[in-house]
């Protein structure tokens, strides 16, 4: 089976023109290896927008209340300017690249998020399938793809997904083609045991350990969604899960660099 890698970069790599230029020729080197799926989110750029045009922007535990102006804002934001700016830079490396939401051609099918007690996100949207037939025929087409969290309903209305549910999704969906390896990039070179010493990641996590961690408070709140993420990913068919920088991308794929979520 041929080998698949889905990527997702956050706002460290999208934020930095330098850092986002190195990382896409290293991503693009991969494509006789495998077939390559990015997906990014949006970084500050939509914050910075959206204080421009005076929409006040508003977070929940990490998390963006997507009201409707912010929704046309991070429309523009991850399905426009930064998914055409990636996919062009990939174009000019000689990587045939195509860039998607998830309304191009019902790639990605949400709902509006569900209000669980005092917090409604607004226009948040929650994953409800993905379009494998698509997917898979761009692929063997020798497309690598750049997906934008941006979703929709089938009733016309856009959602913003969260790019990393994004990322697990597409790469659970995939598994049923491709030898799938899912890598989660952030800021640290991977899970830490002390989030202010980058030399002390963890090498790899089995679900027990990941139960011993958070027993012992040793998991930092923000990386939980991740490592749940990832384990749901490794359960429904996903081969390898590595969390680490997207700079050591090489690294991170021969498990070298980042931390590698295993089975027991």
């Amino acid at each position: 089976m041929k080998k698949a890698y889905v990527i997702k970069i956050g706002g460290n790599i999208i934020d930095d023109d330098k850092k986002l230029s190195a990382f896409l020729k290293s991503f693009a080197s991969l494509r006789d290896e495998a077939a390559l799926i990015l997906v990014h989110g949006g970084g500050k750029l939509a914050t910075k927008l959206a204080e421009k045009m005076g929409v006040v922007q508003q977070m929940v535990d990490g998390r963006r209340i997507t009201d409707a102006e912010t929704l046309r804002i991070v429309t523009m934001v991850y399905a426009g300017y930064i998914n055409k700016n990636i996919v062009a830079q990939l174009q000019s490396g000689g990587c045939n690249a195509i860039g998607l939401s998830g309304a191009d051609g019902n790639a990605v099918l949400a709902h509006k998020r569900i209000v669980s007690g005092k917090t409604d996100y607004g226009f948040a949207g929650d994953i409800d399938a993905v379009n494998t037939d698509l997917l898979n025929h761009l692929l063997k087409e020798n497309f690598t793809l750049i997906l934008a969290p941006i979703t929709h309903n089938k009733k016309g209305q856009l959602l913003n997904t969260n790019a990393d549910t994004l990322a697990q999704e597409t790469a659970k969906a995939l598994s049923e083609f491709f030898d799938v390896t899912l890598i989660y990039s952030f800021e640290k070179s991977g899970v830490l045991l002390d989030t202010n010493d980058d030399a002390t990641v963890i090498k790899t996590i089995s679900p027990s350990y990941y139960e011993q961690l958070k027993s012992e408070q040793k998991i930092f709140a923000g990386m939980i969604p991740k490592l749940d993420n990832a384990f749901a990913a490794l359960n429904k068919g996903v081969k390898k899960v590595v969390i680490g920088k997207a700079e050591a991308l090489h690294h991170l794929l021969t498990g070298n660099a980042g931390t590698t979520i295993i089975h027991e």
